[in-house]
């Protein structure tokens, strides 16, 4: 499976492509805050235990693949209700419309209907600081802009070439940030450098 990518890949992409190149084509990670409290809260969803829960079977940390798509990762939950199987996000914010985590969950969705032979038409994404949930549907849009986002994520890996930095509101919370500089970099960029 050396060709394939990780289902984690999408989310990283779709927050910002230079992160996801630092991290999966350099192989550079720092942690922060954010990463480390994320991990914190994600104890539970990785400890691969196996329980019931209002009739609802619940299997954590599974692991995924997809050969269509060439995909590999772990969904953090996989419920099971009367015979439908969904996947299940959890993510350390708020409830939002976080576009890369619904790709996230529906690249794991596409894996596990290649996996199961059978259709997942929604999944959840569980909000660790509110205890919510928010139901996200597979629709035909969305099926489409992961499967377009597995192509870029691809390219970029097998480019190597590190994409742009622009200065977003999001790299401020980013661990990456004091590696990749966007504010530092885009000062250069409109300043001209004097001798």
């Amino acid at each position: 499976m050396n060709d394939y990518i990780y289902i984690s890949a999408l989310n990283q992409y779709a927050y910002c492509p230079r992160r996801c190149y630092y991290l999966f084509v350099e192989n550079t990670f720092l942690d922060n805050e954010h990463t480390v409290e994320g991990t914190l809260r994600h104890t539970r969803a990785h400890s691969e235990e196996t329980s019931m829960r209002d009739g609802i079977l619940q299997l954590r940390s599974v692991s995924l693949y997809s050969h269509t798509y060439g995909l590999t990762g772990k969904a953090d939950v996989v419920e099971e209700k009367n015979g439908r199987l969904y996947p299940v996000e959890h993510k350390k914010g708020r409830r939002g419309r976080w576009t890369n985590d619904e790709l996230q969950l529906c690249a794991q969705a596409l894996c596990l209907e290649e996996m199961q032979g059978q259709a997942i038409p929604k999944g959840y994404l569980f909000y660790i600081s509110t205890g919510r949930r928010k139901e996200v549907r597979f629709t035909d849009t969305l099926r489409q802009q992961t499967i377009d986002t597995i192509s870029a994520v691809r390219q970029l890996i097998e480019s190597g070439q590190r994409p742009p930095n622009p200065y977003t509101p999001r790299c401020k919370g980013c661990s990456l940030h004091d590696i990749c500089l966007p504010k530092e970099t885009a000062q250069l960029q409109t300043s001209p450098l004097k001798p």
